[in-house]
C-alpha cells in the first residue's frame, strides 16, 4: 500500500502551558502511529502574531507535523483537533511527490 505525504499545521492558544502543548503533540503522534502512519516529524514553530484575531486571540503557538499515511489518518486527526478547545485552527495538505511525469 502506497502512503501519501501530508503536512498538518495547527495553531494553539497562546496561554497554553508547555506541558499541555507537549501532551497534545504526543497525543497526535500516538494517533498517527496507531493508524499506521510513518516517518512522523514534528516541529514547534513558536509563538507568532496572527494577521487577524481568532476568538479574541492575537497570538498563537504554531506546530507543524509531517508524516506519511492515508486519508483515514487525516480524517481521524482532524476530527480529534476539531473537538480540542486548545486548538484555534488547523490545516492539512497533501504534499506532492518528487516523481517526474512523462509528458
Amino acid at each position: 500500500m502506497k502512503l501519501n505525504s501530508y503536512e498538518t499545521i495547527y495553531i494553539l492558544k497562546p496561554d497554553i502551558s508547555e506541558d499541555k502543548n507537549l501532551n497534545l503533540v504526543n497525543e497526535c503522534k500516538v494517533l498517527i502511529q496507531q493508524q499506521g502512519g510513518k516517518n512522523i516529524f514534528i516541529q514547534h514553530r513558536g509563538r507568532r502574531h496572527l494577521n487577524y484575531n481568532i476568538t479574541n486571540y492575537y497570538d498563537g503557538v504554531y506546530v507543524q507535523m509531517n508524516y506519511e499515511g492515508n486519508g483515514s489518518i487525516v480524517k481521524k486527526l482532524e476530527n480529534s483537533m476539531k473537538f480540542n478547545s486548545n486548538i484555534l485552527r488547523y490545516l492539512t495538505i497533501k504534499q506532492k511527490t518528487n516523481e517526474k511525469f512523462n509528458t
